[in-house]
C-alpha cells in the first residue's frame, strides 16, 4: 500500500513541478518537489495519505494567493 501511494503522490509532485515550472510559479515547483521527495522519508502508510493531502490542498490553494 505504501508503495503504491509512494508512485501516485510522485506522480501528483512531478505534475505540479511541470505546471509551476511551466507558468513559472514557485509554489507548484516548491511543492512538486516536496511531494516528490518526502515519501522516502515517511515510513507509515496513514502518515504519507495526510501528509500528501496537506501538500496536495496547500498546493492548491495557495498557488494563486503567493504569486
Amino acid at each position: 500500500m505504501a508503495l503504491a501511494l509512494n508512485f501516485f503522490l510522485s506522480l501528483i509532485g512531478m505534475a505540479a513541478f511541470a505546471y509551476g515550472k511551466k507558468t513559472d510559479r514557485l509554489v507548484p515547483v516548491f511543492g512538486g518537489v516536496v511531494l516528490m521527495v518526502y515519501p522516502y522519508f515517511v515510513p507509515s502508510a496513514a502518515a504519507l495519505a495526510v501528509i500528501g493531502a496537506v501538500l496536495i490542498f496547500a498546493i492548491i490553494f495557495l498557488r494563486d494567493a503567493l504569486d
